[in-house]
């Protein structure tokens, strides 16, 4: 049950970072491009690589800290960053196929599922 509310208390904290930031980047930049969300998605990779680097290198972070911050504040912040790290670990290990299949899937069957459940809402509504 503790790990379920540092996980909570970590994601609350995540998520209204990523309002914050990603507001004022996009009303600082006027333009069609996401780049609020670009920032955060940049800034949460940077952040678990950091993290992780230092669990690995410098034993740093007790495994409470690491799960606030990874899968909590992170997780909130932008699971994009996990898309990062997982397919870094793979390169990493020389799974080149696995790593080219975890991005082309993450990517091509995420924008799927968009068309899909847009068009869904559609059938809905009619």
């Amino acid at each position: 049950m503790a790990q379920i509310l540092l996980v909570g208390a970590g994601g609350c904290l995540g998520a209204m970072a990523r309002y914050w930031l990603s507001g004022v980047v996009q009303r600082h930049t006027n333009g069609v491009f996401p780049y609020g969300t670009m920032a955060v998605n940049v800034l949460g990779c940077l952040a678990i690589g950091l993290v992780w680097g230092l669990v690995e290198y410098r034993q740093w972070f007790q495994p409470n800290v690491r799960l606030f911050v990874t899968v909590g504040i992170l997780g909130g912040f932008t699971t994009f960053s996990t898309f990062g790290h997982e397919t870094f670990l793979l390169l990493r290990d020389e799974e080149y196929l696995p790593a080219l299949a975890n991005i082309l899937m993450s990517v091509v069957a995420g924008l799927a599922a968009v068309v899909a459940g847009w068009f869904l809402a559609k059938y809905l509504a009619s």
